[in-house]
């Protein structure tokens, strides 16, 4: 049967042999039926084979009797599949461009959603490596399944081919294989280059939207992309002339050139204008962009020592965070921290340390302690208020002191002792299998040694 499915030379009569005979059809020859019926539609709209009179598409396939009856075959038996036949029916089923709500994609993707625990990387990279084109890569990467779960065999296969197909693909599924990546930190430099050149090549016909989407895995991975030298530019000449059609894409997307310390500076000239705020300040994402400015505003006090342009109104400025991140909220019980926090409780007592301390200009630390030179470590009841926690907010103060005076300016009795940040970082906090940060925590790193503090890493 395997053979006279693969040496079929139209799409009616793959279905005559699968449906026909169904005694003689096993689990295997529906993934290879389904493949076939995908290569033969993909001949026809080429142009470049037309078989038997046969010209359909395949909306007109989809629809056929035959197609249906296949279809329900698979759905009655998918349970007693091997998990290799069900996972290459559900590639095999995207390559064809089924809808993901269609009947015979919810049964698989439920049928593999059961059996996850079950599932190796072969079963997966084996399917997923072969037969790629821009409507089956945009199912793949849209498919909650595969969303959710690292494929990363087949992330590195597919950067070995993606850069020569990427002229094929959409935008939006450029921008899906970007989401898939900055989720699961996948610091791919031949993946990362080939959304790097598509930006380049396409920048200047893409919405803000797209470009905030396509840029994020660059500083997620905490990566400039080898074309770095004319995509930044290139993007800054973009942000001038969409600056103000999506401020919250904008601001976005200058975070991310931000982690990787380019200082865009015509583009800050916008942001930070009047025209710029006001249009922001009556939108409903008004508070998120406030918090985005308030760390481009201390970013560029810290860093970008040569810009002259406006600043962000001090009345606008709050903290990017007002307590710890959800992402490390909802990691806490894999995280080292508490073991760290039992440490130093025994070691030098409660009363020597705050845990999850958010300082200026918002980054929630893991541990804040006061040491000297000799190594002793001040209570905190002996450290002023104004030390051990970040100033409030107010609009009476339009001369704001900069934030490092703030942390440096201790009463004469504190100028023997440092303030001691005590990161713990996890694996979230890396890259995924290196020991480079993510793009936000190398940031707020670098800006707490500007503010004076000593950083002392404990690594998972």
């Amino acid at each position: 049967m395997k053979r006279l499915i693969e040496r079929s030379r139209s799409v009616g009569e793959v279905l005559r042999w699968v449906t026909q005979n169904p005694s003689k059809v096993s689990a295997s020859h529906y993934p290879i039926a389904l493949h076939k019926l995908g290569q033969l539609l993909q001949q026809q709209q080429q142009g470049q084979a037309t078989v038997n009179g046969e010209s359909r598409g395949p909306g007109q396939m989809l629809e056929q009797p035959e197609f249906q009856t296949l279809c329900q075959a698979i759905i009655s038996g998918c349970s007693k599949f091997d998990n290799f036949s069900i996972v290459n029916c559900l590639y095999a089923a995207a390559a064809l461009g089924l809808p993901g709500e269609s009947p015979l994609v919810r049964v698989l993707e439920d049928e593999s959603r059961s059996r996850l625990g079950r599932f190796n990387q072969k079963d997966v990279s084996m399917v997923f490596s072969s037969e790629a084109n821009n409507k089956a890569l945009e199912a793949i990467f849209s498919s909650q399944l595969f969303y959710e779960n690292r494929q990363e065999r087949f992330i590195r296969s597919m950067a070995e081919w993606l850069p020569r197909k990427a002229e094929n693909l959409t935008p939006y599924t450029m921008a899906l294989i970007a989401k898939y990546v900055a989720r699961h930190r996948l610091r791919e430099p031949r993946l990362l280059d080939t959304i790097a050149n598509f930006l380049l090549k396409r920048g200047e016909q893409l919405d803000s939207k797209v470009i905030q989407k396509l840029v994020f895995p660059f500083s997620r991975m905490n990566y400039r992309p080898s074309n770095h030298s004319e995509l930044f530019p290139k993007l800054e000449a973009i942000l001038e002339q969409k600056a103000g059609s999506s401020p919250l894409a904008t601001v976005n997307i200058l975070m991310s050139m931000f982690q990787l310390s380019h200082f865009p500076q015509s583009v800050l000239h916008q942001v930070f204008s009047p025209a710029f705020i006001t249009n922001v300040m009556s939108s409903p994402y008004a508070l998120i962009v406030r918090r985005y400015l308030s760390l481009l505003d201390a970013a560029v006090e810290l860093e970008f020592h040569d810009y002259s342009g406006p600043r962000l109104d001090p009345r606008y400025r709050v903290l990017m965070f007002e307590h710890a991140l959800t992402a490390d909220e909802a990691n806490r019980k894999y995280s080292y921290k508490g073991l760290v926090a039992e440490a130093l409780r025994q070691l030098v007592g409660e009363e020597c340390y705050r845990q999850d301390e958010v300082l200026p200009p918002g980054y929630c630390t893991d541990f804040l302690l006061w040491i000297n030179r000799s190594g002793t470590v001040l209570p905190l009841s002996r450290v002023p208020a104004a030390s051990k926690a970040p100033p409030a907010h107010t609009t009476t103060s339009p001369a704001a002191i900069s934030l490092r005076s703030t942390v440096l300016a201790l009463t004469s009795d504190l100028q023997d002792f440092a303030p001691v940040v005590l990161s713990v970082n996890d694996k979230w906090h890396y890259c995924q299998n290196s020991d480079i940060l993510v793009g936000s925590r190398a940031m707020r790193d670098r800006h707490l040694r500007l503010l004076g503090y000593c950083l002392v890493q404990v690594s998972w």
